[in-house]
C-alpha cells in the first residue's frame, strides 16, 4: 500500500481551503485519510500555511510521496531544505552546526522574501486606493468647474436682466413725472370748480321763467285771436262750385246713410218718420 501526502478540500463554493493530510493512494479525495498534519488556505495573499514540522519530516522519512501541490508548499516551508542538509551531515560532508546556520541562513531569506512581497502587495493596494481617490477628486473637480460656469452663467444672465429693469425704471420714472405734473390743472379745476355763483345764478334765472312767463301770458293771447280771425274770414269766402261728379257723389253716399237709418229703425221697431217718406218720392221721382 502507497502512502501519499495530499490535500482533501474543505469549505464552500468559491472559497476553498484544505486540509494537508496523510491518505492511502486509493481511497477517494474527501474520504478516509490517516492523519492530518496541516492547513493550506489560497484565499489569502500571500497563502496561509499551517503545518507541523517534525510529522512532516517522520513521514517523509517513512517513504510518504507528497503530490506536486504538497511537495510545493514543503519547499515553500523550508521542510525539504532541511531533509536536504540532514542527508550532507549523513554524507559527511559538513556537521550539524554548519546545517542548522545554512538553514537559519535560507529560512532568513525566505522570510525577507515573504516580507517582501507582503509589503509590495501593501503597497500596491494603497496605491491603487491613492489613485481612485484621486481619479474621483478630479472627477469631483471637472463637477465643481462645470457648476461653477453655470452658476456664473446663470448669475450673469440675473445680473444683465437686474441691470435691464433698472435701466427701463429710471425712464419709467422719468416719464411719470410728466404725467403726473397736474398740479397746475388740479389748481385750475378749483377756479372751474368755483360755480357757487353759476348755481345761484341759473337757480335765479331758473325762477325767472315764472315772472317772464306771466309776462308773456297776455302777449300769447293776441296770436291766438289773429288766427281766430283769419280762420272765420275764409270761412266766408264763398267756397268754389262743385263738378256734377262730386254733386253726385255726395248724393249717393246720403242715399246709402238713410237706407242705413231705415234698416237700423226697421231692426229696433220703430216707426218710419214723414221726411224719410218724403225723401222716398223724391227719390221715385
Amino acid at each position: 500500500m502507497s502512502v501519499k501526502i495530499r490535500l482533501t478540500r474543505q469549505g464552500k463554493k468559491k472559497f476553498a481551503y484544505y486540509h494537508i493530510v496523510i491518505a492511502d493512494s486509493r481511497a477517494p479525495r474527501a474520504g478516509r485519510f490517516i492523519e492530518k498534519i496541516g492547513t493550506y488556505n489560497p484565499n489569502t495573499d500571500p497563502a496561509t500555511i499551517d503545518i507541523s514540522f517534525d510529522k512532516a519530516m517522520e513521514w517523509l522519512d517513512k517513504g510518504a510521496q507528497p503530490t506536486e501541490t504538497v511537495r510545493a508548499i514543503l519547499s515553500y516551508k523550508g521542510i525539504l531544505m532541511k531533509r536536504h542538509l540532514l542527508g550532507g551531515i549523513k554524507k559527511g560532508a559538513f556537521n550539524e552546526e554548519e546545517a542548522n546556520r545554512r538553514f537559519d541562513e535560507w529560512m532568513k531569506q525566505k522570510e525577507g522574501k515573504i516580507e517582501a512581497k507582503r509589503e509590495r502587495l501593501s503597497k500596491e493596494k494603497d496605491d491603487s486606493v491613492r489613485q481612485h481617490l484621486e481619479q474621483e477628486s478630479k472627477v469631483k473637480e471637472v463637477r465643481a468647474q462645470e457648476i461653477l460656469k453655470k452658476t456664473s452663467k446663470l448669475a450673469e444672465k440675473a445680473e444683465e436682466a437686474s441691470a435691464a429693469d433698472q435701466q427701463e425704471a429710471p425712464v419709467q420714472t422719468s416719464e411719470t413725472p410728466a404725467k403726473e405734473e397736474t398740479p397746475a390743472q388740479t389748481s385750475e379745476t378749483p377756479a372751474k370748480e368755483e360755480t357757487p355763483a353759476q348755481t345761484s345764478e341759473t337757480s335765479v334765472t331758473e325762477e325767472t321763467p315764472e315772472i317772464k312767463d306771466d309776462k308773456k301770458a297776455p302777449k300769447q293771447e293776441a296770436p291766438v285771436k289773429e288766427n281766430v280771425q283769419e280762420q272765420i274770414t275764409e270761412a266766408e269766402k264763398p267756397a268754389p262750385e262743385p263738378s256734377e261728379s262730386e254733386n253726385a257723389e255726395p248724393e249717393q253716399v246720403t242715399e246709402e246713410k238713410t237706407e242705413g237709418k231705415e234698416v237700423t229703425g226697421e231692426s229696433e221697431g220703430k216707426e218710419p218718420d214723414d221726411n224719410s217718406e218724403e225723401l222716398k218720392k223724391e227719390k221715385s221721382e
